[in-house]
Formats: structure tokens, sequence, C-alpha cells
């Protein structure tokens, strides 16, 4: 988000706090669900496909429909709320359609939406085929290949090749040039944050922990426009209990929100975008051959990527707040850490806390359970380096990304290993306060710099550019 949008959604975060408006939870929930549905509109990036703009966006709220309707509880019928919600959201869509009539200056974006009738006759078909599914209540309504379909749309949006595959596809449908196609032709505004959401729910919903949700609840949680362009990710019951929770003192939640808000502008806008002018990318990393400049290179990405990140969570937590929507943390002073464990317990946390939840605890679980009786150790290796290849998954299916996760995967068997090897010697040793807390000094500087060079991975595309820039650190190339 540009800082315009982010002051103009706070503006009207806080007008809203300041009108009275939000004090019923029910009319803060449609507040929410109609005002995130507009944002992912607004939002959405202009890209080489005409009308994508218009399209992508109402594919992430049919999306959320479909895993509402598959995730709702059984041999439930289709309530009037839901009902009246689905109607409202399919009337703002087609709204949004109609812009296509306005001067350019006028519409959502500089693209241009698709004829009204066409909006209107996608979404009746997917109403049918909804009203179709509801005679088999009671039944699995095919949450198995709703994971599969946001998996592999996932993965198809991840991978530079296929994305480009994709994009020629859709640009023969619409009659533009197949040669031009490349991956940022389907820059689909949030989707990382938005499946992860969705395949939180249908993974809640197959172990039977689901709470019950309307479908204004559910939409208001997945598409929540602070959090949809970089998190967090929210469980969908605690999301749920801010919206039905009374609201706390308007003093206290504003206080807190604009001081958040005021945190993340300074983070994001100010000295992380101040960084990104010198921080290690492509172009300077293939240019500079001094040691101490590329050290002084990296050390600005690692400090940019954390501003930039935290700034944006700071920034949806306020706005948040502003809601009575407590999102949850995402950074607790990760670089300060004293090993790589605690470092990834405060970096990213809710990215982290879905794959424990839904990835690494069922696999250990699983590998324990193995009649193979697999060593302690082996299987410690297998889920933490799988869980963070996984996670260099989840940012792109490239093989810098991939190398990155591994990276980190290895790091943390090491401390897992080297933990557990000091752990009675350290008890043995009885340090003193003040040994201890040199330790603790070291540990941070020695994870803090592994954690670093790791990013040399992240920043640039290319394995070969990012082993002469980690042979030129220790002024071996």
């Amino acid at each position: 988000m540009t800082l315009v949008q982010v002051v103009a959604l706070a503006a009207l975060a806080a007008a809203a706090r300041f009108s009275g408006s939000l004090e019923r939870p029910a009319v803060r929930t449609w507040i929410l669900c109609l005002s995130s549905a507009l944002v992912l509109f607004l939002l959405q990036p202009v890209t080489g496909v005409r009308q994508l703009d218009y399209w992508l966006p109402l594919g992430t709220l049919l999306m959320c429909a479909a895993v509402w309707f598959i995730t709702r509880p059984a041999a439930q019928g289709l309530a009037r709320e839901d009902t009246v919600t689905a109607t409202a959201v399919a009337a703002l869509c087609i709204a949004i359609s109609l812009t296509r009539y306005l001067s350019p200056e006028l519409r959502f974006s500089t693209g241009r939406a698709p004829p009204s009738e066409i909006v209107a006759l996608v979404l009746a078909i997917f109403a049918g085929l909804m009203a179709l599914t509801l005679r088999r209540k009671g039944r699995d309504l095919g949450s198995l290949p709703a994971i599969l379909a946001v998996l592999a749309l996932f993965i198809l949006l991840k991978t530079d090749g296929l994305a480009t595959l994709a994009g020629s596809a859709v640009r023969g449908l619409t009659g533009q040039d197949t040669t031009l196609a490349s991956s940022s032709d389907l820059r689909w505004l949030g989707f990382s944050y938005i499946a992860f959401r969705l395949l939180h729910a249908l993974f809640e919903f197959r172990n039977g922990k689901m709470p019950a949700l309307t479908l204004r609840e559910f939409l208001a949680w997945v598409i929540f426009f602070p959090a949809l362009v970089a998190g967090p990710i929210d469980r969908a019951a605690r999301f749920a209990q801010d919206l039905r929770a009374p609201l706390a003192p308007a003093d206290t939640d504003l206080r807190a929100g604009i001081g958040r808000i005021a945190s993340g502008l300074a983070k994001k806008f100010v000295v992380a975008d101040s960084l990104a002018l010198f921080c290690l990318n492509e172009m300077n990393a293939a240019q500079v051959n001094s040691t101490v400049w590329l050290w002084i290179l990296l050390y600005a990405y690692a400090l940019r990527l954390y501003l930039d990140f935290s700034g944006y969570t700071d920034l949806a937590i306020g706005i948040g707040n502003l809601f009575g929507v407590r999102l949850p943390e995402n950074f607790n002073a990760p670089y300060l850490k004293p090993n790589l464990t605690q470092f990834w317990n405060s970096w990213h946390m809710s990215l982290a806390q879905w794959f424990r939840a839904h990835f690494f605890n069922p696999a250990t679980r699983a590998l324990r359970a193995s009649p193979r009786n697999l060593p302690p150790a082996l299987i410690i290796l297998i889920t933490q380096l799988a869980t963070m290849l996984l996670i260099g998954a989840w940012h792109g299916l490239s093989a810098g990304f991939l190398i990155w996760g591994f990276w980190h995967g290895a790091g943390l068997f090491v401390h897992n290993r080297w933990a557990e090897w000091m752990r009675p010697r350290m008890a043995a040793l009885a340090p003193t306060p003040r040994t201890a807390h040199v330790l603790q000094v070291a540990g941070a500087v020695l994870t803090f710099h592994y954690v670093a060079l790791g990013w040399v991975w992240f920043a640039i595309a290319s394995p070969q550019l990012s082993w002469s820039v980690m042979l030129r650190l220790w002024a071996l190339a």
C-alpha cells in the first residue's frame, strides 16, 4: 500500500470509531465485511491483462464464499442473514463493475471493469451451484478437493514459469498478444495470506474445530483489509471473538491504534524506504567488490526487511485496534534473540505458528507413530527441513527461496542438537549471571549474522550471484 492509501484507510477507521457506528457487533461486522470487499477491488494492482484487476478480487470473494459454504456446520441450511450478506456483496460487485461507464479518473483503477451483465451471470451461476449442493446436508461438501484446489492455485501463482503460462492462456482468452505474457500478469492482491486463512478454515473443519461463522463474519475474517497485504494470519476462532465482543473504551483503542499506526508509518515509509535506496539487491551485489561495503549493504537489507515488514504489521494492528480487532503480534525483537529457535518464535510469528499447527506438529506425530521406529534426531531433521522448505516455498517457488528455507532448516536442526548436547554441561558449569549474560549477547550476535547471511539467498534471485556474494563477504573471491 502507498502512504496515501494507508493514511486514508486509517483516517476512515478512526472516523468510524469516533462516529460510534462500530458499537454494535452486528453493524461493525457489516462495516468490516463490505469495506474489506471494497478495498479488495481498490488495492488490486492493474496487470497487463484486460479486466483482470476486477476478476481477481471477484475470484477471491467467490473462493471465500465457497470455502465458507463447505466449512459451515453440518446439516445447516442457508440462514436468512447469510442470504442477505451474499446479496449485499453481489450488489457491491455489480456496482463496482458499473464504474466502467465512468470517466477513467472516477474508476476504481486505471483498468476497465467487465460489463455488469457478465458479472451478474457469473454470480448467478455460482449461486446456482451453491444451491444445488444444499441438498447434500450433513455431508462433507468437498473439503479435500478445496484444499487441493487452493494449494494448486498457490503453486501456480508462486512458480514463475507456471504463472507465465497461465498469463499467456488468459491473454489468449482476451485476444491479447500472448508473447507479452509474464508472471506479473497474475499479481493477485493478498492471495498468499488469503489462501492460508482458507486452508486454516478447511483444516480446522476436517479436525472438527472450525467455529460456526456467518458468511459476513467469515468474509470479514478472511479479507480483513488491514491484514490483507502483509498479514498477520489470524485464527478464525480468535477473530470471531473480537467481532462478537463489546468494544473497549474508545480512548483506549484510539490511543493504542494511533500509536501503532504512527510507529508503522515511521518504520515503513521513513526508515525502511530510506534503507531500500542502498541495501543489498541484484544490481549492487554484482557491482560491489569491497567486503566491508557488502557487509554494510547486507546489514541495511536485514534492517530494511524487518522494519518494512514489522512496519506493515504495526499498521495492520493499529487500524485493527480502531475497529476493535486485536490482531496477533507478528514480531518480538527477533534480531535480539540468542538462538535460531527463539528467532523463529519471534519472526513472522503468525506464519510460523500456522506451519507449526498444520504441518510440523502433525508430521512429527505421524513420524513418531511410524512402525519404522525412526530415531528422534532424524524425525527432527526431517520435520524442520520440510517445514522451512515449505516456508521458503510460501515466499516463492524459486531456487533462492528454497535454499533460504534449507539454510534455516539446517540451522534449526544444528541448534537443536547443540542445545541437547549443552544442556547437561551448562547445568554442571552453573554459570554466573554475568557469564550467562555474555553468552546471551554472543548468541544474539551469532544468530543475527546467521540470519543476515541467509538473507543473501532471499534478496537475490540468482543462486550463482548469491554464492558469489557469500564468497566476497568472507573475502574468498
